[in-house]
């Protein structure tokens, strides 16, 4: 069986030589809908703001803290979709993105920490037709015992990986195709802005990590490589250099350093004595 026949990796189908994989919440879209259902309809943003801590701290793992953060939406699951679809917006420069890369043959994965349904629900409303083009991989919904999804209390999300403490382990899709073979395997990059983009941090050749939020934090502690992004038009131009031959994935990574370490990347440089 060929590479591209595998079913499991969906993305070589058209034999790419690179493929784009992006977190959704905050990257693709201008505000996080989990964090926007949290903040808004459920627990509030102070309590949420404190898991996030202790997520970085490592006092809690990813998984449990994001199913605290949901337990606390309880509006049905129909009246959350249009909630999320009226009030989140498209980072404006991703559908250039997507137009380019569909016309490059550069297949786009979403690696999300929330609910396939969701994802799928909000793209189709901020992109269209196109939007069934990405292939989308993430988490999924389930009714409480005795109830439907679409009753007050009656939805719970469903991890797909809930041996792991991310919930959904994005770095195991990552591996799949990071490790085909040399003639075959493509130029992976990564988009991300946050926690649950953690376990991809390290999976990936080229991490385009969004200015002033925590996972340039990660990176620089744990000495991941990465390049700032601001919005999709960054990434943007970053790609099509790369892919036209005119810069290279390490000249975006030294790029990123100089960024963190001039203070450019909007985070806060930890000084030493």
């Amino acid at each position: 069986m060929s590479v591209q026949d595998r079913a499991d990796l969906p993305a070589m189908k058209t034999n790419p030589k690179f493929i784009f994989f992006t977190d959704f919440d905050g990257t693709i879209t201008l505000q996080d809908s989990n964090d926007y259902m949290t903040d808004n309809i459920g627990m509030g943003k102070p309590r949420r703001l404190e898991l996030t801590r202790d997520i970085l701290e490592d006092k809690v793992n990813f998984r449990d803290a994001f199913q605290e953060e949901m337990n606390s939406v309880t509006k049905p699951y129909n009246e959350c979709i249009q909630y999320l679809v009226d009030n989140i917006k498209l980072d404006p420069h991703f559908a250039e993105f997507f137009q380019w890369s569909l016309e490059n043959n550069i297949p786009v994965v979403v690696l999300s920490s929330g609910m396939e349904p969701i994802i799928k629900a909000l793209l189709k409303a901020l992109i269209g037709p196109d939007a069934e083009k990405m292939q989308v991989v993430g988490n999924f919904v389930g009714p409480r015992p005795g109830k439907s999804i679409d009753e007050e209390g009656g939805w719970t999300i469903v991890f797909k990986h809930p041996e792991s403490g991310f919930g959904h382990d994005k770095s195991a899709t990552l591996r799949a195709y990071s490790s085909l073979p040399a003639d075959s395997r493509p130029t992976m990059f990564y988009a991300g802005d946050g926690v649950s983009d953690l376990s991809a941090a390290r999976e990936t050749d080229l991490l385009f990590a969004k200015k002033g939020h925590d996972l340039i934090t990660y990176c620089a502690k744990e000495n991941v490589p990465f390049t700032v992004f601001e919005d999709w038009s960054s990434i943007l131009a970053n790609c099509k250099e790369i892919v036209a031959g005119k810069s290279t994935v390490q000249d975006a990574i030294q790029k990123g350093r100089k960024d963190y370490e001039s203070g450019a990347a909007g985070v806060v440089v930890p000084t030493t004595k």
